[in-house]
């Protein structure tokens, strides 16, 4: 899949096998991350008592302007793993009592990744694994995770293409919503609807995150209103309110901004007015830097 990349959307085909690299701007065969840690600020599902075992890749197939993992995302901050190193990551996790493993932005890795994932049942990993990602993704690369991912948890953040469409504008993101909704669509193919165990944690299943951005709320809309024509009223949709103007958003003046309190309530109402029955939502407390991850490269302790 490295010879000629075409795992994401942007369909590279540069050889990262021979030191190319395309728009994820990753070549070669090992892996980077940035940090590896019992996460407690993911829905309560996820996190639990006891935390998500968090694994944070570095670099990623986007270029969010506003993106608060920037530092790791686009200036590549991190830590060269092999493959066998990565499966000794997650081993580490669930010995320090991890709910799940929780992979973070791990697209433009997903080769590496299903190959650890792999080793890493072979070799006793039992907890559930977390596919946490930006949704620009292929659905054949998908297909490689089947049986080997237990939930998916995709931010579709955009609901239009086009020259001019958001998803370019902050994300030199070409065609994301058609991508990221056939990737959604195979995902919950694969897992379906969430599935909990008795302590209320979940075994199985999609979560679609959205991120309403400040002067988006058409978006936002139109979002909503897939899931809901697309997808059973079951599968639960966390609303997200953490937005903070960081990294470049200054240069966009619309989004150089918090969200306020009333654009939140319009769509947190308007989840409710589409009939959507299962999901969670933030306290707009949650738009703090405080609750970015300090990216120090510990990789839970190894």
């Amino acid at each position: 899949m490295l010879a000629s990349c075409r795992i994401c959307p942007r369909r590279c085909q540069v050889d990262r096998l021979a030191g190319q690299a395309g728009g994820c701007h990753v070549a070669g065969r090992g892996v980077y991350v940035a940090k590896a840690q019992l996460h407690h600020w993911e829905e309560p599902c996820i996190s639990g008592r006891r935390g998500s075992g968090t694994v944070f890749f570095s670099f990623c197939n986007l270029r969010c302007v506003f993106c608060q993992n920037y530092r790791i995302s686009q200036q590549g901050v991190g830590r060269l793993l092999t493959i066998d190193q990565l499966v000794q990551v997650f081993l580490r996790l669930q010995q320090v009592g991890a709910h799940n493993i929780n992979l973070v932005s791990p697209t433009h890795f997903l080769p590496q990744v299903a190959i650890a994932l792999q080793r890493a049942r072979r070799a006793g990993l039992t907890i559930p694994v977390v596919y946490n990602t930006n949704a620009y993704e292929e659905p054949d690369a998908l297909r490689r995770l089947e049986g080997l991912v237990d939930v998916y948890l995709p931010d579709l953040k955009y609901a239009s293409d086009g020259p001019h469409s958001p998803a370019r504008r902050y994300s030199r993101a070409p065609g994301y919503f058609t991508a990221a909704t056939a990737a959604i669509l195979e995902m919950f193919r694969q897992v379906g609807a969430p599935v909990f165990d008795a302590d209320g944690m979940i075994r199985r299943g999609l979560i679609i995150r959205h991120l309403v951005l400040p002067g988006q709320l058409d978006e936002t809309k139109a979002v909503l209103r897939w899931i809901r024509d697309h997808l059973p009223t079951s599968v639960y949709v966390s609303l997200m309110a953490q937005y903070i103007p960081m990294n470049q958003a200054a240069r966009f003046p619309e989004i150089n901004r918090g969200l306020r309190a009333d654009e939140y309530e319009e769509a947190l109402d308007y989840f409710d007015s589409l009939g959507l029955e299962n999901g969670y939502r933030q306290d707009l407390g949650a738009a703090s830097e405080s609750f970015v991850p300090a990216f120090d490269l510990n990789l839970a302790g190894l």
